[in-house]
């Protein structure tokens, strides 16, 4: 018989722990999976039956639609990816069945666009007319302004209603009859693109295997791959999945001509030999921003840009069990290596640096400046209105001690609440609310006058912070990146730290907010969801919000008796000279109270050759530099058991000498992967997974469901479901990812 839970999970009757030890065992059991996957092939074949008295009264026509907005809000949860595709003409019979909702068929024909969600309960969308009745007192601009959004938007129907409305009245308006033009294209367009997926992912489907977490896929019919629950439904995936074109020409949906998001790009850190290169220095990174980001392309269907899979953000959006500091040290250093999955005659070594808990009763005040973009890029259902929610949870958690300010910058810059003790949380909320988004984009005065406020509320022992909320579309003012980085670097000499929150699609600029928290000395995190806001602002509030250390420096020695070569695994836009690790001008990377922060080496044990190293011609006026066939004569003790020392600087939050710390790695010999702790191993597998995901070389032979099994292995206590979550995510990319050409 079928566990009795998977009703009430898609009812969303299961809540708190009980909710997360479903998914925990879903994630991991083939037999929940397989009664899932019955479930929905019995959701497929209502798909297929017909109606004839599909009638409701308005009363059970209201209380389905209540019914389903609830349900629709359960399967909208990322951490399932269960679809119900349920053609229109079934949609009250499925309903029945899947939902228990009574359905008496009496009068009223039910349709689909009258299955849309009720306004009222819609979450973070306002309220559209969708008839001439509601439109007729409208303004014809106004109705051609809204128009042209919701075509944006890809909610092409009733974009078609306001062009319509238009030409009612003005016959020979030649913006409407262009802005319905426009509208059959992109519907085409969308129609085409929806296609193409749902032929690749059938092809897929009849190649599934048993790793496959369940999910339910496309149909080979477009029109049934199209048609979604409700209407709402459709329309916030067609929002979610409006991207551009890719290098590789993946499909996008709507408004792909408009997409200005810009990312660095990135090269991956290649082998160095230990004898000629035995130093590695790099700054720790403790942004999540590329995890979240790259979450987002994948649950619409998309493969991300390559630009935006930073593989250390990936890992370090994890959690891990490393020991607490001991001493006077704000961080502990863990070290462990084993053989490397993708390639068992190489090694794998961990470093892993863990932040001290200081519990909220221990923490200082916070002097907390909310610095908001209200230009007109970010109106939008997934910026403005998600930013004011997620900050609302953060107020709504502050401490009395605490104080918060909020300025605001569009065309110009304005402070909108002045700094305002943490006791007053509803005369702050209200501030939040009240925000309205238009205008262009003039970030620097917006900073300036963030920074100004905070520096006049400094608290000596405590937090100062300026958190950036934005898309990142600079458009006014100082509008050059290398200016803005210039601005930031000059304010932080203030000791007022920097978060950057990034909102939104189409015209995210990572590569700049990015920059701007790394040398505002602070974190950059992404928003995709109300989720995702609660656990960068309320979850993790210490670890994003109060830091314990700044400007610290990794240094790895490598004891090339034992090391023919290394590779660090990400970190590439964190790289240092190795002069820069005793140089304290240098800026570098903060860590927050309880984070965590992982960095993974591959490395070539000694006596192996080196992958793809160029010859360089002999030196004329020294001595010949050690090489991999004769390093002896550069190695001071042969003998030692020694892997690395890894060192470390780095100085308190407002201090300017650095502290050195040193952790030597003997490894007389080298375990097997599958003996690692269970954290080593979760590791990897992301850090397998961004490989992946960037069609890596360096990601050797090792496959999608080895990468699944090594993460659904070691889920561990998986507090909130995040590893859990992350299996979904696997899949997703196994099913997106081009198979490699045949040799």
């Amino acid at each position: 018989m079928n566990d009795p839970r998977i009703t009430a999970y898609a009812l969303g009757e299961l809540a708190g722990t009980e909710r997360d030890d479903f998914e925990r065992d879903l994630a991991t059991s083939e037999t929940l999976q397989a009664q899932l996957n019955e479930t929905i092939k019995i959701a497929e074949a209502l798909g297929t039956l017909t109606m004839s008295t599909d009638t409701l009264t308005e009363k059970s026509r209201t209380d389905l639609q209540r019914q389903l907005a609830a349900n629709q809000k359960t399967l909208r949860r990322k951490k399932t990816i269960i679809r119900l595709v349920i053609t229109g003409s079934a949609l009250a019979a499925a309903a029945c069945v899947l939902f228990s909702v009574s359905i008496p068929a009496i009068t009223g024909s039910l349709t689909r666009r009258e299955v849309a969600v009720p306004a009222e309960l819609q979450q973070d969308t306002k309220t559209q007319p969708e008839s001439l009745s509601q439109t007729s007192a409208m303004d014809t601009d106004l109705l051609k302004k809204e128009a042209k959004e919701l075509l944006t938007q890809g909610r092409f129907e009733a974009s078609d209603q306001r062009y319509s409305d238009v030409l009612a009245r003005t016959p020979n308006d030649t913006e409407a009859q262009e802005g319905l033009r426009l509208g059959a294209e992109a519907r085409a367009k969308f129609a085409q693109t929806a296609s193409s997926l749902t032929s690749n992912a059938t092809a897929t489907t009849g190649a599934s295997t048993a790793w496959e977490t369940p999910v339910m896929r496309f149909t080979s019919s477009a029109t049934t791959a199209l048609t979604r629950i409700a209407k709402q439904d459709f329309v916030q995936d067609a929002r979610r999945r409006e991207q551009r074109f890719d290098d590789s020409d993946r499909p996008t949906l709507t408004r792909a001509d408009f997409n200005t998001e810009t990312y660095d790009s990135i090269t991956e850190n290649v082998f160095l030999a230990a004898n000629a290169n035995p130093l590695s220095t790099f700054s720790i990174d403790v942004d999540t921003a590329s995890y979240a980001n790259v979450r987002r392309f994948l649950q619409s269907e998309q493969l991300p840009p390559v630009g935006a899979i930073r593989t250390e953000e990936l890992i370090n959006y994890f959690s891990y069990a490393y020991p607490q500091p001991k001493g006077d040290v704000p961080f502990s250093v863990s070290l462990e290596v084993s053989r490397a999955p993708w390639d068992a005659k190489r090694e794998l070594v961990r470093i892993g640096l863990k932040g001290r808990d200081i519990p909220a009763s221990e923490r200082g005040p916070a002097n907390l400046v909310f610095l908001i973009d209200v230009s007109g890029s970010m109106n939008s259902p997934d910026k403005l209105p998600l930013l004011k929610r997620s900050l609302q949870a953060l107020v709504e958690n502050l401490s009395p001690k605490d104080r918060v300010a909020i300025a605001v910058y569009a065309g110009s810059s304005g402070l909108v609440l002045p700094s305002t003790p943490g006791t007053e949380k509803t005369r702050i909320l209200e501030a939040l609310e009240n925000l309205q988004a238009g205008g262009s984009t003039n970030g620097a005065s917006g900073i300036k006058l963030a920074y100004e406020t905070a520096r006049e509320h400094f608290l000596k022992e405590g937090n100062n912070r300026v958190i950036l909320c934005t898309d990142g579309d600079f458009n006014v003012g100082v509008t050059d990146q290398s200016e803005l980085i210039r601005l930031i670097e000059k304010e932080r000499a203030s000791n007022v730290f920097l978060s950057v929150l990034g909102f939104g699609t189409g015209n995210l600029k990572d590569s700049t907010m990015e920059k701007l928290a790394d040398k505002g000395n602070g974190n950059y995190a992404y928003i995709d969801s109300f989720t995702e806001g609660r656990k960068v602002l309320v979850e993790q509030m210490g670890s994003t919000l109060f830091t314990i250390a700044k400007d610290v420096k990794i240094q790895v020695e490598f004891n090339p008796a034992r090391v023919a070569g290394y590779r660090l695994i990400g970190y590439e836009n964190r790289l240092l000279a190795k002069e820069d690790f005793n140089n304290d001008k240098k800026d570098a990377g903060e860590i927050g109270a309880g984070h965590t922060v992982t960095a993974l080496y591959e490395i070539i044990p000694a006596g192996q050759p080196l992958p793809d190293q160029p010859s360089v011609d002999p030196l004329k006026y020294q001595t010949p530099e050690p090489t991999a066939e004769s390093p002896q004569s550069a190695i001071r003790n042969p003998q030692s058991q020694d892997l690395l020392t890894v060192k470390l600087r780095y100085k308190a939050p407002d201090g300017d000498k650095s502290q050195l710390l040193e952790v030597p790695l003997a490894a007389p010999a080298i375990p097997a992967f599958d003996e690692a702790s269970s954290d080593f191993q979760f590791a990897t597998a992301v850090a397998a997974f961004g490989m992946k995901l960037r069609n890596s070389p360096t990601a050797g032979n090792i496959t999608w469901p080895e990468i699944q099994k090594i993460a659904r292995t070691h889920l561990g206590e998986d507090p909130g479901s995040y590893r859990a979550e992350f299996l979904t995510l696997i899949e997703k990319a196994a099913r997106l990812t081009p198979p490699k050409p045949a040799q």
